[in-house]
């Protein structure tokens, strides 16, 4: 590891104009590309206090051995370098994102004496015009088998187009009409690549003219009495419309756009790019990085741009591009893409209207795959396996923790405060041994003693379910109830992690030690730089950021935090729907509704008498006599108020709404406070 003054350059070495830079290590690799407006003021950020840095940024400065700068003349520049770089030296502290899988694309190959159309994957090649990415292969291919009645252009590879010219035979489609077969002269070169033009303008979204021009052939044939020729028409129209209803429309001006939309968290990131030509859908593709970099949604959004547009030129640039959010700053950027495109580009965030809400599609297809890809990673029995042996091995476990228990607190500013526990059996999620609390022993918020009060409570049962069914050797019946479920704590886990650092950690030790439990590990997770806290250690261990055994206690914790918030939430809407009929024993939900709805209002109800409460189905007079007791004793409620207006309303909640639902006012802001 190398102290960054060791090769921290000397004050004023460092130019304090537009450039990129680059970190190397010992062994001259490049680590790291950046670009700055000022190389003076962006490298000073790099060598300050240690302590001061992004973990990330820490571990990159102390992994290099050396910087080095080049001066360019403007932010634009020093855009194009740094992105020439980042493919040349592919730097392990960039983000680099990566394609879930290789797409197809559906290519022309313009650059041919006789253009052939195919499906094609990699890199792209000078001379073909591309349309895409696809999702799936067959797509492309069902779409081409419907164009081709309209375009027959050359499908074939070289090997059977020379053997046809050879035999002087067509293959296939080119006797039932699918190809106009140019290896046998039936059309010449120009012909054939005229076809090729008019393929490539309808797949770029210049439809109408073509749709418009059969039509009226089909009508002159039908005019002339050819009806077997506007038949054919006919259905070549028919397979054009079909083709267009595979990409319905999304704009309805006809944009040419591309959508690009991110979803992150902590430690990954998933792109998704809509294109959208002519007002339709056209392609879509989708990447999944790591955050190896401490980087903004604007920063992630640049770095998809230049790997987006890197090697695009001409129309493959579309005159609109809209982002969730716009790169710092966003001026060299959108100069960079007018270059490439040749013409003006807008890149904006989009506010209203048809794009914004193809926009929340994006974003929606974006959750998904980040979900997706964690999914995929968490489900492989390799990597839940070497996590859970990196688990061990950084906790000194003599064996890997096959069942791993989560605790979290939960309050609103000291509210309704909750505990969660997910259960993780061999690295996945058990769900049907989730258990919830309710912090009992005090009033108000201390997460510290909250955290002791639950993991005393789960143990105990667990030793209290012990005692009842005596040791484990009893066998699998111990553990079970006579239905055959799982008793609720009759398994012990391997380790107990708290959402927290080491107050948290040193409650939950103190708890286990009380109740003389030594064979539980416990640790806790900081969720600000992720370190793992041990009971009587002063340091955190730190695991290294792409450990699998990190990332297992991230979503271990994450689920347990999840878990909370949910719970606490339920508790806190059913507090504010409280009613007075609430504490009518033996009144449930069904019979409330049909007084609310008999009545109107609780206010009616009140002041209703015990033979009109009686008329209500299924209520008797023993309960409707209870019911008003009930009401009589509960305090009038203080008068709802329209936030919005100021007004004093009428009726008490519990009013009947038109839909003949219970209307609950005044409820609380979902946003006031924080949960913790």
């Amino acid at each position: 590891m190398a102290d960054p003054s060791s090769y921290r350059p000397r004050p004023g070495e460092i130019p304090d104009t537009p450039g990129v830079y680059r970190f190397r290590d010992e062994h001259r690799r490049v680590i790291y590309v950046g670009k700055a407006k000022s190389l003076r003021q962006r490298l000073a950020n790099y060598f300050q206090d240690l302590t001061t840095l992004h973990p990330r940024t820490r571990t990159m400065v102390t992994t290099a051995a050396s910087v080095e700068w080049t001066v360019v003349s403007t932010e634009v520049e020093a855009l194009q370098l740094e992105y020439s770089w980042i493919k040349e030296f592919d730097p392990r502290f960039n983000v680099k994102y990566r394609d879930d899988k290789s797409y197809p694309y559906l290519a022309v190959t313009m650059n041919e004496e006789f253009p052939r159309v195919q499906v094609m994957r990699g890199h792209k090649r000078k001379g073909v015009r591309y349309f895409g990415p696809y999702g799936h292969a067959w797509a492309i291919r069902d779409t081409v088998d419907l164009l081709l009645r309209v375009f027959p252009v050359r499908t074939c590879s070289a090997g059977v187009f020379k053997n046809a010219t050879r035999t002087g035979r067509p293959c296939l489609l080119g006797y039932i009409g699918k190809c106009s077969a140019p290896c046998v002269a039936r059309v010449s070169e120009e012909e054939h690549r005229e076809l090729a033009d008019e393929f490539c303008d309808f797949m770029a979204g210049r439809t109408g003219t073509y749709i418009r021009r059969l039509e009226k052939q089909m009508a002159e044939a039908a005019e002339e009495m050819e009806y077997e020729r506007a038949a054919r028409l006919r259905d070549d129209i028919g397979a054009l419309k079909k083709a267009m209803e595979k990409s319905a429309v999304v704009l309805a001006d006809a944009t040419d756009a591309d959508l690009i939309a991110v979803a992150e968290d902590e430690l990954e990131a998933a792109v998704q790019i809509f294109h959208v030509r002519g007002g339709r859908v056209r392609g879509q593709r989708g990447w999944v990085t790591d955050k190896v970099e401490d980087v903004t949604t604007g920063a992630l959004v640049e770095h998809a741009l230049q790997q987006l547009y890197g090697e695009e030129k001409g129309d493959s640039v579309p005159k609109e591009v809209l982002v969730p959010a716009l790169p710092e700053p966003v001026e060299p950027v959108q100069e960079w893409l007018a270059e490439r495109r040749g013409s003006n580009v807008s890149l904006r965030i989009p506010q209203r209207g048809d794009k914004r809400a193809l926009m929340e599609t994006v974003e929606r297809n974006a959750r998904q795959a980040l979900v997706l890809h964690k999914t995929k990673r968490a489900s492989d029995l390799t990597t839940r396996s070497r996590a859970l042996e990196e688990i061990a091995e950084a906790l000194d476990l003599d064996s890997a923790p096959l069942r791993i228990e989560c605790y979290d607190i939960s309050h609103l500013q000291g509210d309704d405060v909750v505990a969660s526990m997910v259960v993780f059996e061999d690295g996945l999620q058990r769900k049907s041994e989730y258990r919830r609390f309710q912090i009992k022993g005090f009033e108000g918020q201390d997460d510290v003693r909250s955290m002791h009060e639950v993991i005393n409570r789960r143990f105990r049962r667990y030793l209290a379910e012990k005692e009842k069914t005596g040791e484990w050797a009893d066998g699998e019946d111990a553990l079970t109830e006579e239905d055959g479920r799982p008793k609720k704590f009759a398994y012990p886990p391997q380790l107990v992690v708290v959402d927290g650092g080491r107050p948290q950690v040193a409650a939950a030790k103190k708890a286990l030690d009380e109740l003389g439990i030594d064979d539980v590990a416990v640790c806790g997770l900081a969720k600000r730089l992720e370190e793992v806290w041990l009971p009587h250690e002063e340091d955190p261990v730190v695991l290294p950021r792409t450990s699998e055994g990190l990332y297992l206690l991230q979503r271990v914790r994450d689920e347990a935090h999840r878990f909370a918030i949910t719970y606490q939430r339920t508790k806190r809407a059913k507090r504010f729907r409280s009613s007075p009929l609430d504490d009518v024993p033996g009144l449930g939900d069904t019979r409330k509704q049909a007084l609310l709805k008999h009545f109107g209002s609780l206010k009616k109800l009140r002041s209703a008498t015990i033979d009109q409460i009686c008329e209500v189905p299924g209520i008797g007079r023993k309960t409707a006599e209870t019911i008003a007791v009930a009401l009589a004793q509960a305090a009038p409620a203080g008068p709802a108020v329209n936030t919005a207006t100021g007004e004093i309303m009428e009726e008490e909640p519990g009013t009947m709404g038109s839909s003949g639902e219970p209307v609950t006012t005044g409820a609380p802001d979902e946003r006031r406070g924080q949960e913790t």
